[in-house]
């Protein structure tokens, strides 16, 4: 199976100003390939493939205004041409929404380098047109990588890439584990395990106080610097909105590394097969009282993480349909509510039965598998 690794690397000045041009140059090409496609769209045109594109590029490259695109690999500019195509295709299978210009401010800085000029020796990696960096972490020399990708945090410079790893040979348990996913509780097992909220923890909301605070510090010292109608940008301004992405940073380290504790955690348990609900949360984030919650969760990364961990453990993984009544139906008689509010936690049948309602969704959905 295909596994990923992603590794900080550790670039000198000098290198790291080509890392920026290099991501500037991605995001530009990306940009000038969604606008080349809505151009063509709205004089009548059918979809231009990456070829006709990059062709395209090649030809603004040799202008004197566009002169500056030599500066980085030509690999850049075209992995962003085809990185932009394949959005607009996954638009048209329905897999995604329609593609966004990327943002200086907002956008992840990334970009891609070509996979034949990668190389890896004692704690260096080398990038093209950068040369060879240092690593904190050493890399596995002699294996074939693909899809290398650089990208910054906020903070650090990283590197992805994936390989080829061996399936481990596990002796499955013959387990059948069903997964509730919630608010109340990241994940509530038929087994028994639960894993409690971490946005409850003292670190999460002390880090969530300081946040609040360095916004609210920052919202009073651009009214303080206002000119007519814009805003001025003073160095004040500057570190306290280094201080809140950091702060972003560490809150989203903190969130990721949990759901890989948690479901490394199921995965040690050797289950033959794996049972989740498939959740529709871009419908439940348009609920303005829980989006906050739902989006703290990371439940869709919770899913993702879930699905890859049991194909490197050979356990099956079955995901029930949304519509699916998991915390309606009895797990003991089969009976259904047809009303069950979100604040009755606990599961009260006509049957006798008294169970946590998670616990009870957890079980209906291992027995979905059977």
């Amino acid at each position: 199976m295909i596994l990923a690794k992603k590794v900080r690397i550790k670039p000198t000045p000098e290198q790291e100003q080509q890392l920026w041009r290099s991501a500037g140059t991605a995001r530009w090409v990306y940009n000038w390939t969604l606008v080349r496609q809505e151009e063509n769209y709205q004089n009548g045109g059918k979809f231009l493939p990456d070829g006709k594109l990059r062709k395209e590029l090649t030809l603004l490259k040799q202008q004197e205004a566009y002169a500056w695109l030599y500066e980085v690999s030509n690999n850049v500019a075209k992995q962003a041409v085809k990185d932009a195509c394949e959005a607009f295709k996954k638009m048209f299978k329905g897999q995604s929404k329609k593609p966004k210009f990327k943002s200086r401010k907002r956008s992840k800085p990334a970009f891609y380098n070509d996979t034949e000029k990668l190389k890896v020796k004692d704690g260096q990696v080398l990038l093209e047109k950068i040369g060879w960096v240092e690593t904190s972490e050493q890399l596995h020399v002699g294996v074939k990588y693909s899809n290398p990708r650089i990208s910054y945090d906020g903070k650090y410079w990283y590197i992805s890439i994936a390989f080829d790893q061996k399936q481990e040979s596990l002796l499955p348990t013959g387990e059948i584990i069903g997964i509730d996913v919630g608010l109340k509780e990241l994940a509530v097992c038929s087994n028994g395990m639960a894993f409690k909220n971490i946005n409850k923890s003292a670190t999460v909301r002390k880090t969530e106080k300081r946040l609040r605070r360095l916004q609210c510090k920052a919202s009073r010292k651009y009214d303080m610097n206002k000119e007519g109608n814009r805003f001025v940008k003073t160095c004040n301004v500057v570190k306290v909105e280094r201080s809140i992405r950091l702060l972003h940073r560490k809150l989203t380290n903190i969130r990721t590394n949990y759901i890989h504790q948690a479901t490394n955690a199921i995965a040690k348990t050797k289950p033959s097969v794996i049972v989740m609900e498939d959740l529709n949360v871009s419908g439940m984030m348009k609920n303005r009282h829980l989006s906050k919650a739902i989006a703290g969760q990371k439940l869709q990364e919770f899913i993702r993480q879930m699905k890859y961990k049991c194909e490197k453990i050979g356990a099956k993984f079955i995901q029930a349909d949304k519509w699916f009544p998991s915390s309606k139906l009895c797990s003991c008689c089969g009976q259904m509510k047809s009303h069950l509010k979100l604040s009755e936690r606990i599961y009260e049948c006509k049957c006798g039965l008294k169970i946590d309602r998670d616990l009870n969704a957890a079980i209906n959905l291992s027995k979905l598998a059977m």
